[in-house]
């Protein structure tokens, strides 16, 4: 299996990145943001309603981030048009980045999971290397809206029906492409040096689409030095 890079950590510096906006124009760069903060979160595509609702959430928190002179960003694993049609109808604050090959996603070390084979001799290393049994076993429910915990890949169909989502074949080819992509958070200074992490689900497949809070993202952008 595919070794990959870990994630980024505190003192170290981001990578490089250029992607598409999909509710601005134009291209949006590490080298663009120099000078600034930015908080930037990478997450699953459209087809999953907890990113869905986490990108909700960093819009409600922004203006408090840009009264800190922080950017806020998300990164989302969808195709440009099909994200641009989407957040037509649902307008954020928040710059949206499309990245539907998930390079900048490994660029900054955030996990994508890996099953092992029946009956692999290999030792499970959740969140990259994971057992089948395992996962099938986790029950979430990170927004209290399901009925009861239930397996991620479940909660995911029974969200998007009650949210009126309807998958197109963008959402499905995404889904295909990178099934156990995890999310992560990123608060890079001004300096273009990572100052927080935070990193979906790093502790087993209880606690996928568990996010921060936006009580733990001002937190951290209060802990910036000026």
């Amino acid at each position: 299996m595919e070794d990959q890079k870990r994630p980024l950590r505190p003192g170290e510096p981001a990578p490089e990145f250029s992607l598409p906006a999909a509710n601005l124009e134009g291209m949006f760069s590490l080298g663009s943001l120099r000078g600034r903060p930015f908080l930037i979160g990478f997450f699953r595509g459209l087809h999953c309603p907890f990113c869905r609702r986490q990108v909700v959430q960093l819009g409600a928190v922004q203006p408090a981030l840009r009264a800190a002179g922080v950017e806020t960003l998300a990164v989302i694993n969808t195709p440009l048009e099909r994200a641009r049609m989407y957040f037509r109808y649902r307008p954020t604050p928040v710059m949206l980045l499309s990245d539907p090959d998930c390079l900048t996603h490994q660029a900054f070390g955030v996990p994508r999971g890996e099953f092992l084979p029946d009956g692999s001799s290999e030792t499970p290393e959740w969140p990259y290397r994971g057992s089948m049994a395992e996962f099938a076993a986790a029950r979430i429910n990170p927004t209290g809206e399901l009925p009861e915990p239930m397996n991620p890949m479940a909660a995911n169909p029974v969200l998007n029906a009650k949210d009126g989502f309807e998958m197109d074949e963008a959402d499905h080819a995404i889904l295909a492409s990178h099934p156990t992509q995890l999310a992560g958070h990123f608060l890079v200074d001004a300096a273009g040096v990572v100052a927080w992490v935070q990193i979906e689900a790093l502790d087993g497949p209880n606690s996928i689409s568990i996010f921060p809070t936006a009580a733990q993202i001002i937190a951290a952008v209060g802990r910036l030095e000026r």
